[in-house]
């Protein structure tokens, strides 16, 4: 690392430790040239998939339109900025764990309502209204009638699921007795 005051490329690590949440790494440095003392911080850079749009067009994902339109939806209502962040947060994440170089911006899309549902109602049916393109009164009559007719997040959160969605790990074998192939003893 090169030194920040003397420009000289010697310079050595004294100390290092956790900083922020853990997801950094600071570290305290002394230039071997001039003896001056100075912080880096190091973390994880990793790659988010690029956001396929309905007419094949890609762009970089961009965390600050998904936050001015969760932000948008969320106006007025009682969720507070950490509960945002925090939900833009796993949002991100869930990106990173996708695993691939691309997304559809309809599954981007799903993702955010999920979470705005599990949020506030309300907002989730702003966001759906302009994300699905509600034309008239009967549509969101007929978004707010699921939305009454489904079982809120806390009670899917708290349901033991039966039925298996395709990558969830649920009846594909990952950790099931049908799908161990070892013999017992």
């Amino acid at each position: 690392m090169r030194c920040p005051f003397c420009q000289a490329s010697d310079t050595r690590v004294i100390d290092s430790r956790l900083a922020g949440e853990g997801d950094q790494i600071r570290r305290r440095r002394e230039c071997l040239g001039c003896g001056a003392r100075f912080n880096t911080f190091e973390h994880a850079v990793l790659q988010l998939p690029r956001i396929v749009k309905g007419d094949n067009r890609r762009e970089e994902f961009n965390e600050e339109k998904l936050r001015r339109g969760m932000q948008r939806a969320l106006e007025k209502r009682p969720v507070s900025v950490e509960q945002l962040d925090d939900t833009v947060d796993r949002i991100i994440r869930e990106l990173h764990a996708f695993g691939e170089r691309e997304i559809p911006s309809r599954l981007l899309g799903e993702w955010v309502m999920a979470a705005l549902r599990e949020l506030d109602e309300v907002a989730f049916v702003r966001f759906a209204s302009v994300y699905r393109s509600f034309e008239d009164v009967e549509e969101f009559r007929t978004e707010i009638e699921r939305l009454e007719n489904e079982p809120s997040p806390e009670l899917r959160r708290r349901q033991i699921r039966l039925i298996s969605e395709p990558g969830d790990g649920v009846g594909d074998g990952a950790g099931d007795e049908a799908g161990n192939d070892q013999e017992s003893t």
